[in-house]
């Protein structure tokens, strides 16, 4: 790691892709969103230890989505003016207080404060590592998304997998083990800010030349990012029926055990993370509309599907329905860049906000929606939601380079 800063000449960082910075960015994302997936994979736990109802399970998805989104867009906004390089370990902290929190926790309330603890440190992640990834990206801004979001992804499908080795067969302490995740991510985000910094003051030291990727009007450019909005809302809406309700949708119709369902979930997880590789390199080659387009409304048919089918075909429809909707995410991101060039913190924490508010609004009507009617009745609602990905045919085209 000592050989991030001095590997890296001023030439460099202002001309080559630094994969040694986006690989460490990565695998930090990679703790952090292990970390957040701690949250869903112990719900079946303590649902079964507290007697918890889905609403309160979904009540405890919305309030540590809405403490990662609420603060995501200010952040960004505030770093845009005043970058703060080291502002991530603050973030990183506030994650490792609600492990240990959660660790503890025995009633609903406490619950609720120790994800609301996670998703704070989240909010203060996100913007600033996406912000990294863009300026160690040499101009392939895709491929250093999808980088970063892979990484991410590939924690989310940890979670699940470690919850089920360490903590469902011993008990809910066992979650302290995850304090060493947070320790290794404070390390390695450290050195990350040492780069970060002295590429500021590299910047600051000659004129900053912003690509101009779109020559539109300011009308065409908020009807663009409002119809990415209505993507993720469909996209993010839909990820919560899967990300928080998934086990306790194949516990209930397969009758399956806690720690069965959670390898199940591991698959879509990973299928999941697969998919995000491909989005944002495809989107540098043939255009970021059309990665967009098809990763979410391309995966409408087998959505559509998966309700109907058992064990062996759920498990396939999960892997084809993980990689499709997945790649949309880094073309998503990248493109709103493009769109506001001269804002990308604010841009990236107003849509990783957004993301995050709407898996938060869907975990929470989702879990009313189950305890009215039952889980898989659920299933059967969300499979039309990525219908709404037909929307993506009037985003404007930008330019490829």
């Amino acid at each position: 790691m000592d050989s991030i800063v001095n590997a890296t000449s001023k030439k460099d960082l202002a001309q080559k892709t630094v994969y040694s910075i986006l690989f460490s960015i990565s695998f930090a994302h990679l703790l952090n969103d292990l970390i957040q997936a701690v949250i869903p994979s112990v719900y079946p736990i303590l649902k079964q230890n507290y007697n918890l109802s889905f609403s309160q399970i979904g009540l405890i998805t919305f309030a540590f989505q809405l403490t990662a989104s609420l603060f995501q867009p200010f952040v960004g906004y505030y770093t845009d003016k005043y970058p703060k390089p080291f502002s991530q370990i603050y973030g990183m902290l506030f994650s490792m207080a609600g492990v240990v929190s959660i660790a503890f926790a025995n009633n609903f309330y406490w619950i609720l404060l120790s994800v609301m603890l996670i998703g704070t440190g989240s909010s203060i992640f996100h913007p600033e590592s996406a912000r990294i990834s863009n300026m160690a990206s040499g101009g392939r801004r895709g491929l250093a998304q999808s980088i970063f979001q892979v990484g991410g992804n590939f924690g989310t499908a940890l979670g699940p997998l470690l919850v089920a080795l360490i903590v469902v067969p011993y008990s809910q302490k066992h979650l302290l083990w995850f304090v060493l995740a947070a320790g290794i991510a404070i390390a390695i985000i450290t050195k990350i800010a040492y780069w970060y910094r002295d590429h500021l003051i590299h910047r600051q030291q000659k004129k900053v030349v912003f690509a101009d990727f779109q020559r539109l009007t300011k009308s065409k450019v908020k009807w663009a990012i409002a119809i990415l909005l209505i993507v993720i809302f469909s996209k993010f809406f839909y990820s919560a029926s899967l990300s928080t309700y998934y086990t306790f949708y194949v516990i209930d119709k397969f009758h399956l055990t806690i720690k069965q369902a959670q390898f199940h979930m591991f698959i879509y997880l990973i299928a999941y993370a697969a998919g995000t590789i491909m989005g944002g390199p495809l989107g540098d080659k043939i255009g970021r509309k059309y990665v967009i387009w098809l990763s979410v409304f391309g995966a409408a048919p087998f959505a559509l599907l998966l309700p109907y089918v058992n064990l062996f075909w759920t498990d396939v429809l999960m892997i084809i329905i993980g990689m499709i909707i997945s790649s949309a995410f880094p073309a998503i991101l990248v493109y709103a860049q493009e769109l506001l060039p001269r804002k990308l913190g604010m841009v990236s924490g107003l849509f990783y906000g957004f993301a995050f508010g709407m898996g938060a609004l869907g975990s929470a009507l989702l879990g009313k929606l189950a305890d009215f009617t039952s889980i898989q009745y659920v299933y059967h609602v969300c499979s039309y939601l990525p219908l709404i990905g037909i929307i993506c045919y009037f985003l404007p085209n930008l330019k490829k380079r």
